[in-house]
Order: structure tokens, then sequence, then C-alpha cells
């Protein structure tokens, strides 16, 4: 996920932006449709031309999509160097010898289509069902509290299912924490940056180790300094030199592991999330145990991958989500050659801000659906988006979806499905990191109680004054077969509602929901 304190990093983000916009419109203006014969309808050609340019790099957003003063001073001012115009206060201008990308009348009519049509204010969704305020079956556990001036930055709170600990990993630090059952910490590693993955195992010799995903930069940049790394969690010390496994990449997010070439041993696929450049890369497994690195696609922006057999071919596949540009959820098949062929699922406007997603059987039909999140709100149009949320898209065969669910989360930023009550049935966690922490700050974790397939009780567990949820985790804790939560507290920063102070404690770096549902 795309992490930084926004009192420190706005202006920073901000010129990084414009600066990489800047670099790519070379690239991208090319792209330009100069062959549209205006008709003099301002409201048609605008259209048009949105519908003929703009989808040529994502989905279309429709006008209604943000408010005009968005629309207006933020938005299309940043596409606008993408199309070979620059933005300069409240105008635009063109160079005179500069032929590529639109003309300056056409992208006018661009700017005049969506100031047109849209909306002063963007109405908040409705919620279908209300929020019930309990605890759902959940007891709360928390360590003890950091001093009082130590905020917490939690980046990984992961929960080792092996050996049922907790590690984490904080910005504002360069160590790997391990939390045992009584909420002991002993440091394990020093990381070069933080981290935000973990994959846990044990060798055949019996020592537990962590695949740790350190995502270098934690501003929204290119700067290819992020690192995946194998570290010893039985260490005695806190010195032990984590092996690398891969480096030299941009902003790494996620690390997914499984045998792509079916030779035995497990391969890794990292998500190099980056800003403007990133892509997916294949990490092959030697008989050595070095690594061999490949691209799967160099189309930044991804922020989850699944790995599965997802053509019944007996070759593990993988499914990506990416949540930025050219938003959408695709499926990678593999070739049985060491490459993938590409598929698109879905695409979701840019606005969407697409988080998370899970594949999972909710009606028991025999065809996995598909769990989709979307609520990533710091980009250039920080306002309360109605289309945030969690959707259940129902797979109606051969990964063809179809919408079934929405429930509107503002901010939205994870979901998953777990049998928490043993009962056979899919309950959904989520956590919002952009929630209406103003107005409704119960929607930063809501327990969804499935009472039949696509149908829920939503629960606003009341932890919201313990945290600022950045990440979860599901996996059982204490060993007694029940699955518990785990969620990271973020604490201070990413604020974009105006006049809003925090009111959660900024010291603890995680707390746990307990799972106590009677089987």
């Amino acid at each position: 996920m795309n992490l930084k304190n926004a009192y420190s990093s706005s202006f920073f983000l901000s010129f990084i932006i414009l600066f990489s916009a800047i670099v790519l419109v070379d690239g991208c203006k090319d792209k330009a449709d100069n062959t549209y014969k205006l008709t003099g309808n301002a409201l048609v050609d605008g259209k048009n031309l949105a519908q003929i340019n703009c989808t040529k790099c994502h989905e279309l957003v429709p006008a209604n999509a943000l408010n005009k003063n968005v629309w207006k001073y933020h938005t299309l001012p940043a596409m606008s160097h993408y199309l070979g115009v620059s933005s300069y206060l409240d105008g635009y201008f063109k160079d005179q010898k500069d032929t590529a990308g639109l003309s300056l009348v056409e992208w006018q009519t661009i700017v005049d289509y969506y100031e047109k049509l849209a909306p002063d204010t963007i109405l908040p969704a409705k919620k279908p069902v209300s929020l019930i305020n309990d605890w759902a079956g959940f007891t709360l556990k928390t360590p003890p509290p950091f001093p009082e001036l130590h905020k917490c930055f939690t980046t990984m709170a992961a929960l080792d299912t092996i050996n049922h600990k907790i590690y984490t990993s904080d910005e504002k630090s360069d160590k790997l924490v391990e939390w045992d059952s009584d909420f002991k910490m002993r440091e394990i590693s020093t990381l070069p940056s933080p981290a935000v993955d973990a994959i846990f195992g044990k060798d055949a010799a019996g020592v537990n180790s962590a695949i740790l995903t350190c995502i270098g930069e934690l501003p929204i940049m290119d700067f290819p300094n992020g690192k995946v790394l194998n570290v010893n969690l039985d260490a005695k010390d806190n010195n032990g030199s984590p092996t690398v496994i891969g480096d030299v990449l941009n902003r790494p997010v996620q690390t997914v592991q499984g045998d792509f070439n079916k030779d035995g041993l497990n391969d890794l696929v990292i998500l190099g999330q980056g800003h403007l450049r990133g892509g997916v890369y294949l990490f092959t497994q030697n008989k050595d145990k070095t690594y061999t690195q490949t691209t799967i696609t160099e189309q930044a922006g991804a922020v989850q991958a699944v790995a599965g057999d997802f053509n019944h071919d007996g070759w593990a596949d993988l499914m990506v989500l990416f949540g930025s540009g050219n938003e959408g959820l695709w499926l990678f098949l593999n070739d049985h050659k060491g490459g993938f062929t590409s598929k698109n699922l879905l695409r979701f406007p840019p606005v969407y801000g697409s988080t998370s997603f899970q594949i999972a059987d909710i009606d028991h039909d025999g065809n996995p659906d598909l769990i989709y999140t979307c609520g990533y709100n710091f980009h250039d149009s920080r306002i309360l988006k109605p289309y945030h949320g969690l959707y259940i898209f129902k797979n109606l065969g051969d990964w063809n979806f179809k919408q079934q669910f929405f429930y509107p989360i503002n901010g939205c930023t994870k979901a998953i499905a777990a049998n928490f009550k043993g009962n056979g049935s899919l309950d959904i966690a989520t956590t919002a990191f952009f929630a209406d922490m103003q107005n409704e700050p119960g929607e930063s974790f809501i327990y969804f109680e499935q009472v039949k397939p696509f149908v829920y009780t939503p629960h606003a567990i009341p932890i919201s004054k313990y945290g600022h949820w950045m990440t979860m985790e599901v996996g059982d804790y204490n060993n007694d077969g029940k699955l518990d939560i785990i969620l990271g507290n973020y604490s201070s920063g990413f604020m974009f509602q105006r006049g809003f102070k925090p009111f959660w404690g900024k010291n603890l770096p995680f707390v746990l929901l307990l799972n106590n549902f009677k089987k």
C-alpha cells in the first residue's frame, strides 16, 4: 500500500507527481486521436474526445464521479500533461511547436464538458443496512502501549501461524520485531526499509524464516531501492544478515510464492508497485537456492496478487489487481514455457483506488467469486466517494463476473473473507484507512456476518479509538482452532478531511481481536 506521513510529504508528493507526468508526456501524448472533427456542440464533442483519448490509458471517469472543484483544480490539471497540454494557475497552454497530443481547443472542450456536467457536491451513499455497534463475538487484546511520545507507524503486523507469533515493522524503525504470546518483544533483524509483507516458513532443518518485502521508498515515487529478503527468525541476535532475494525494485508491496515451472522448487512473484514505473516480476528458484528474475508485465500500480491454478491445467497462474492508472483485475495464465498470457477480467475508473481482492466461493456453487475493495484516497481527488467500499462479484463461470453485492465504506482498504464462526459460511472483515473518521469512525473496521450468501449483517467493532488501521491479517493466534484478526496502527498522517483532529491512540503498534465464537 502507499505509505507516508501526510504532514511531511504533501508538497514532495505533489512535486514528484508533476515531475513524473512531465517526463512521460512525450510517451503519452502521442496516443491522442487527432482525427476527431469538432461539431461545435461542446457536450457532444467533450464526451467523444474524452472517450477517444482518456480510455487509451484507463477506464473512463464519469463526470459525476467528482465534484466541479476537484475536476477544475486538481484532476484535470493533473491529467492535461499526459495529452500534451500544460496547466498554470487557472488556465492551460500549449507550445506552438508541439503538434503531438491534443490541440488546446480540443483539451479545453474536454475541460468544459467535465466542468458543466460535474455536480457541485457529491452526495454520500446510503448504507443499505445500518451498522450495529457491538463486539460480534470478538474480544480485544493489546500489547502494553509504548511511551507517550513514541508514535507508532506500523507498516506490517503479520501473524506467523506456524509458531503463533506476531511480527511487526514500523516506518520510523529499521527493526523487525517479534512478539510472543505474552506480548514480550524481541528485535530479530535490521531491515533496509520498512517491511510491508511477510511469508513464513520452516526449512528441512526446522529453522523458522520469513520472506520479507521491504518497500524501499514510502512516498509515491519511482526509486528502485526496494528489496525482498529471507530472514532467519531463530537468530539469537538482531545483527544477523538477511539473504537478499531481489533488489533494485520500485516500491515492492507483496511477494507471492508458488512452483510456477513445476520443478519442485518454490518460485516467487514480486509486485513492484512503483508510481509510473513498476511491474510484476517472476523470480524462478534455481537448484542452488539463487533466483533468476524475469518480467511478467511492466505495468505499474499492482497492489495485490493471488496464485492458483485458475484454468485447471495443473500449472500455477496469477491474478493481479492494479490500483492506480489502468485499474483493474488481470488474469495471467501460465504458458508452461516460463511465461504468462494476460487477460483482463475487470476494469475500474482510476478514481476507485482499488486496494484488495480475494477469490472465494461465497455461495458454494463451485465457482470462486470475487471479493473486492476500493478506497485509496490520497491521490489528487481527496474527497469522500460514494462508490468506495466492499464489492462482491459472482463468478458466472470461466471468470466472468457480475456484481452481486455492494456496501459503501469510505476509503475501504482491505477485505478478508474467512470462516470465523466455524459453521462453513464466509464472513468478511474490512478495514478503511481513509474512512469518514469525522462523521462515521465505526466504518474503519467492520465485521460482515453472513446471513446467507451475499446477505450480511454489518458490525462496527468499537475499536476506532485505539488506532488508525493500515494493515489487517487473519490467522489463529492462540492455537485454539479459531481465526483471529490483527490490525496494525499507522497512527499519524494521511489526514484528508479538513479540520479533523485524530482522536485515536498513537502508542499501540497493533491490536488483536480474539475470536470467541463457539463452534
